[in-house]
């Protein structure tokens, strides 16, 4: 996998392979991120499927509010 280096105040580009280290740190941050990603859907699948039981009885989070719930 390449990674570019810009150095701004020369203007200069290089284009390069990634370091084994480089690389690794690049995977535990993909595994990172995939794990927060399905941490945040299993969240937003919880509300949903709250939300449909509620409106299959027929009640709103407001009503559930009102309640003190």
């Amino acid at each position: 996998m390449k990674i570019r280096e810009v150095f701004v105040l020369t203007g200069e580009v290089i284009d390069r392979d990634m370091t084994s280290d480089e690389l690794a740190q690049r995977k535990k941050d993909n595994d990172l991120l995939l794990e927060e990603q399905e941490k945040l859907d299993a969240k937003v699948a919880a509300k949903a499927a709250a939300q449909a039981k509620l409106a299959a009885l027929g009640l709103t989070v407001e009503d559930l509010q009102a309640l003190g719930l």
